[in-house]
């Protein structure tokens, strides 16, 4: 769990973004929608990748796969120190990075859940709260590194801590023996035909049950939302009134709630059952979402953070909700095309953003919040709908 944590925490700084967008618009000249791509195509990129590394480790366990992403993602940072264009940014912090980013991402979450069959919501949580946490924790890191060694500078010096820190933690990755159960834990018996806990569908099997397409516009409509504040959260907290020492906490605040989103709503999921929780989750984020644009001074502050709570849930409910239905045998590549969802989210979000933002500049536009507030309530009505699928109709 340790060497689980350790790769997420690094993983999970991609979600400093915002700390480098304004500076990064500032020294080149960019507009905001296009300097917002790079942070979308390298979500679009590691969902994407997680399908196929997802793939892999099932085949050959998670060590070597996650080692690949820790140096692929030390690589694309180490180059997009060398930015001259947008271009080469995308390339190299969006499709390189983000290769490792998917690579290195889904091997401690498969692994875990295979260990801990018995606590999906708990141990799930627990294996992306880590994910969560990385803005928090390198938002301070990352702002030192440019007041001391630059901009661009501090993306190399980055790119070698993640590096190392991935590839160390990779090397303890190890799924459990065939057969393997907790002592004293029984699988829980099926119903006749029914697949939760039980079955074990293969990708193709999955894409055929009418659940996988709820699941996925569903996971979708979260991700929009999220990502959306999680992209834009220092431009947002300013916009409505903080001052740009305050406004800068809103990325670690944001991170914070993130983290703990995960954890928080994993344990209630266990309880209160997957659906339920999500039902929940969607209510509260697509309700905050639609009132962001009302809310000023500290209270934005009170508001991203709640959608980073909400957030944080997806990204722990969805995965627990994968191995119910289709079971933990083809669980990387299941949950790799279920996560692409999250991918298709990050360009959606962010760009809704950028694309819709105010004609006066450094007001906070309603219409990408009320879009994204009122797909969160779709979210809620399709979660209502679901039920595990069974292996009958997948024959």
């Amino acid at each position: 769990m340790a060497g689980a944590m350790l790769i997420q925490v690094c993983l999970g700084a991609v979600y400093i973004w915002s700390v480098f967008k304004a500076p990064l618009m500032e020294q080149f000249g960019w507009e905001a929608a296009p300097t917002s791509f790079t942070f979308s195509i390298t979500i679009l990129v590691f969902a994407v990748t997680t399908i196929i590394a997802g793939k892999l480790q099932d085949k050959i366990g998670p060590r070597w796969v996650a080692t690949a992403g820790g140096v692929l993602y030390a690589l694309g940072l180490i180059l997009a120190s060398k930015t001259t264009s947008i271009a080469y940014l995308y390339v190299t912090f969006g499709v390189i990075g983000g290769i490792g980013i998917g690579a290195g991402y889904v091997c401690p979450l498969a692994t875990c859940v295979k260990w801990f069959p018995d606590k999906k919501g708990l141990i799930t949580g627990l294996a992306v709260a880590g994910f969560g946490l990385g803005g928090m924790v390198f938002t301070p890191v990352a702002n030192a590194l440019k007041d001391s060694v630059g901009l661009m500078n501090s993306f190399a010096y980055l790119g070698i801590i993640y590096g190392i820190c991935v590839i160390l933690g990779a090397q303890v990755l190890q799924n459990p023996p065939a057969g393997y159960k907790p002592a004293g834990w029984n699988p829980p018996a099926p119903a006749s035909g029914k697949a939760a806990g039980a079955s074990e569908f293969s990708t193709g099997q999955m894409i055929k049950s009418p659940q996988f397409y709820v699941i996925w516009l569903s996971f979708f409509f979260g991700s929009v939302a999220g990502l959306m504040i999680i992209a834009n959260a220092l431009p947002i907290a300013q916009a409505q009134g903080l001052s740009a020492a305050l406004a800068a906490s809103a990325v670690m605040t944001v991170a914070l709630f993130n983290a703990a989103g995960r954890i928080v709503w994993g344990v209630i999921s266990d309880s209160l059952g997957r659906t339920k929780t999500l039902m929940l989750i969607f209510l509260i984020c697509g309700v905050t979402m639609l009132s962001l644009k009302m809310l000023t001074g500290v209270m934005i502050l009170v508001g991203v953070s709640l959608v980073g709570f909400c957030f944080g849930g997806f990204l722990a409910v969805y995965p627990s909700l994968t191995a119910d239905y289709y079971g933990t045998k083809s669980y990387g590549m299941n949950y790799g095309t279920v996560f692409l969802s999250y991918g298709v989210g990050a360009v959606a979000g962010p760009m809704l953003y950028d694309i819709m933002k105010s004609p006066v500049a450094g007001q906070l536009s309603a219409t990408p919040l009320m879009i994204s507030g009122i797909l969160c309530l779709v979210g809620l009505a399709l979660a209502f709908t679901l039920k595990a699928p069974t292996m009958a109709r997948q024959r």
